[in-house]
């Protein structure tokens, strides 16, 4: 079990409306997102042909925050708004679509971009799970 799983079943109220073991794993790959994306923007900046990496870097750092603002909503039970929720999912899914595709296009050429592009779709992936299970795709 990971810290978000562990964390949300110690929660000593009625949880928000999420199915926890979705929950746990958007948690989970929001931050872990978040941690690859900014570590990929770092090896970016350290390449040699970084000028041509500067919309990889940009995707990455945008991806980056927004997965770690999505993460700390979604670990915040109490009050829960499921507007408010809603919101930060799309904006992570469509973040990491658009990181994904970035590093993708980087990935033969680049190991850590191949790296974030995979971590980008699990995240993109768990985002899609939880809003489907919100009621909407």
């Amino acid at each position: 079990m990971t810290n978000a799983g562990a964390m949300l079943d110690t929660y000593p109220q009625q949880r928000s409306g999420f199915d926890r073991n979705l929950l746990a794993e958007c948690i989970d790959a929001c931050f872990e997102c978040t941690q690859t994306c900014t570590a990929c923007a770092d090896a970016c900046l350290a390449e040699d042909m970084v000028a041509e990496l500067r919309a990889c870097i940009r995707t990455n750092l945008d991806c980056a925050d927004v997965c770690d603002a999505t993460g700390r909503v979604l670990s915040r039970q109490t009050s829960y708004n499921s507007d408010v929720s809603r919101a930060v999912l799309e904006a992570c899914r469509a973040a990491c679509k658009a990181c994904g595709d970035e590093c993708d296009q980087h990935a033969q050429m680049h190991e850590h971009c191949r790296i974030c592009a995979e971590a980008c779709r699990r995240c993109e992936r768990a985002c899609a799970a939880l809003l489907a299970s919100m009621g909407q795709e």
